[in-house]
């Protein structure tokens, strides 16, 4: 299971929108999710047409009144599930403050959930208080929503200081996921250099005990579309309301990146791949016919000049085929070795004037 908190202390950012879609867009492929309202102010509650003001057991009897969290969980679909908030949340931390243990308390609750779902997205206030902190000792994973603005890179800072502060004391399993940038628009300068900026900070920290060392900015941006602002009115997800639109591909694609990129798992290494020692296979010897030549070869292959021999002349009924050069020959001249050439014809005596007296 992945528990994964969406957190920005900066508000209105897109924290809930991206929690709620990409948990829909999660379910879509397959995941069973449970996402988890942890903002006093409950708008991912409404998101769902859930009334906040209702007597369902919400977050806040699980915190304070110790009710079991699976008993908070509402069914919505196939494969997603909502623990609501409540404005009674926004007392949670002062009710909080003498209990013992009380930044790990959600975390003792969702022991019972463990194997139930595959994915738990938690919806962080926009505070760096106590309800967040819980959410930060419970998750496995952090991811960031931001807008690209001055302002917002001005505060990631800070609540990377918060998350590795979490790591080092409480949660030694908690790494950052990544940054997912909302409302984008790639046609302004200012976009593109906060991208930037970002990329030269993860890149800093990439070999180093970080808990952003393995963190990225995801590819999939998602950018302005006023599908998304409709949607919560109708308490539906985009995916549900506009499955077409742009905000839908953007966090289809979102949660393609999500299942694939785990920060902190060792990466598989490729296995060094060994030739097998060679195996002779135990094949039956095939029989070898000896042919026993009708006739003698005609020529004796030797360095020098082809001498036929009379014993080895061929009988006259059986066509012989006489190569003008031997093939040892050839082959020494592949090898550029020196052959000797052919010794030049003696020229005949002259004749005798005894011979010229005979013949007349």
């Amino acid at each position: 299971m992945r528990c994964i908190a969406l957190m920005n202390q900066k508000g209105g950012v897109g924290k809930t929108t991206t929690t709620v879609n990409l948990g829909a867009a999660l379910a879509e492929m397959g995941q069973r999710v449970c996402l988890v309202d942890l903002d006093p102010q409950a708008h991912l509650t409404i998101n769902y047409g859930m009334d906040p003001t209702s007597d369902a057991v919400n977050l806040y009897n699980v915190l304070i009144e110790e009710r079991s969290f699976l008993e908070a969980v509402h069914t919505f679909d196939a494969n997603i599930a909502l623990v609501p908030s409540s404005i009674d949340l926004a007392a949670a931390e002062i009710e909080l403050v003498s209990v013992l243990g009380r930044e790990t308390i959600l975390k003792e609750r969702l022991k019972s959930a463990q194997h139930d779902f595959d994915f738990i997205l938690i919806d962080c206030p926009p505070s760096l208080g106590l309800l967040t902190i819980n959410a930060l000792a419970v998750a496995t994973e952090v991811i960031i929503p931001m807008q690209p603005h001055f302002l917002a890179l001005q505060g990631v800072g800070k609540l990377l200081e918060t998350v590795a502060l979490v790591s080092r004391r409480m949660n030694p399993l908690l790494k950052v996921s990544g940054i997912v940038l909302t409302m984008f628009d790639s046609q302004t300068k200012l976009s593109n250099e906060v991208v930037n900026d970002l990329n030269g900070f993860i890149e800093n920290a990439k070999g180093k005990p970080l808990p952003w060392a393995n963190a990225k900015i995801f590819e999939s941006k998602i950018r302005r579309n006023i599908k998304l602002a409709e949607s919560p009115s109708f308490g539906q997800t985009i995916l549900k309301y506009e499955p077409q639109s742009h905000g839908a591909a953007d966090y289809r694609a979102l949660a393609r990146e999500v299942l694939v990129h785990i920060p902190g798992a060792a990466r598989p290494i490729a296995p060094t791949v060994t030739a097998p020692p060679a195996v002779v296979a135990k094949l039956p010897v095939p029989s070898v016919i000896a042919v026993k030549p009708s006739a003698p070869p005609a020529i004796v292959k030797s360095p020098a000049p082809a001498i036929v021999a009379a014993s080895t002349k061929p009988a006259a009924d059986k066509k012989v085929s006489v190569t003008t050069k031997p093939i040892e020959e050839r082959k020494l001249v592949a090898a550029k070795v020196r052959i000797p050439p052919n010794p030049a014809a003696t020229p005949p005596p002259p004749v005798t004037p005894a011979e010229i007296e005979a013949l007349t």
